[in-house]
């Protein structure tokens, strides 16, 4: 079996260290050049000296990729510089794999258009492990039958976006089979604005940013007498792995954009 060729955009990142590993430890992938923002034409060792890929490293997407033949390009920066790297991989015909989270409908819209004139598959997943996927499932699941349901989730202090891409995805996911409701007292007001959080379509999202958090979100449902809590924690960005790995192989069976992985999962 021929080894995938990935490009990497993002590898000195947390997220960017773990999925080395993980590529290294795969026999089926190769590592063939990443893209950085800074360090253009070193190799990826003499910038990670864990690693022993010597990799090229660009820092402009359009010269990597015109540079160096891919069969898929994983990105894990930030929304703007994402969409750009995405954008730039899909237009070489190059399948691509998106940790990214913050995309705006007008960029995934832009991006899915491309993937389908080039018939070039593309996932993008708000989160990577798989129990959060499962989480979003259950609570879309049980959004049928306890339509009072606020989302609180916490991440690391370095996370720029707010609400999380899970969070998001949790109440879109949610909206498909809730109908759009006011949640609380009629007359309910905020002494301090923000008190309740971010309000969409009447389900409330609370963002927590501290130190020693990783990735942690909890659905929360209310019903007379009783509620249906659905949380998941990952401790440690190793946790998002597997499914890196399981887009990685997946994405070329697609010939268009795919956002969500539990998309390419088998829950029936």
């Amino acid at each position: 079996m021929m080894a995938i060729k990935i490009v990497l955009a993002g590898p000195r990142g947390k997220m960017g260290t773990e999925a080395i590993k993980m590529i290294e430890n795969e026999s089926n992938f190769e590592l063939v050049s990443c893209i950085d923002r800074k360090n253009n034409g070193k190799k990826l060792s003499e910038v990670i000296p864990s690693t022993a890929l010597q990799a090229p490293i660009f820092e402009d997407p359009e010269t990597c990729f015109s540079s160096v033949k891919a069969d898929v390009f994983i990105d894990l920066t930030i929304p703007n510089v994402g969409y750009i790297n995405t954008k730039a991989a899909l237009e070489h015909s190059v399948h691509a794999v998106v940790g990214t989270s913050g995309f705006t409908d007008e960029q995934i819209s832009e991006l899915t258009k491309i993937a389908e004139v080039k018939g070039i598959g593309c996932i993008i997943a708000p989160n990577f492990a798989l129990g959060a996927v499962l989480m979003m499932v259950f609570s879309k699941m049980a959004a049928k039958y306890f339509p009072d349901v606020e989302v609180i989730e916490k991440h690391h202090d370095q996370k720029i976006d707010a609400p999380s891409g899970t969070a998001v995805k949790t109440v879109e996911m949610i909206k498909e089979v809730r109908e759009a409701k006011e949640q609380g007292h009629p007359e309910e007001y905020e002494s301090v604005e923000g008190a309740r959080g971010a309000n969409i379509d009447g389900i409330h999202v609370h963002s927590m940013r501290l130190p020693g958090l990783v990735a942690h979100q909890e659905v929360v449902f209310g019903s007379k007498s009783q509620l249906l809590s659905i949380k998941h924690d990952s401790f440690h960005r190793e946790s998002f792995m597997d499914g890196l790995h399981l887009a990685i192989e997946e994405v070329s069976k697609y010939k268009t954009l795919v956002y969500g992985l539990e998309n390419i999962l088998d829950l029936q």
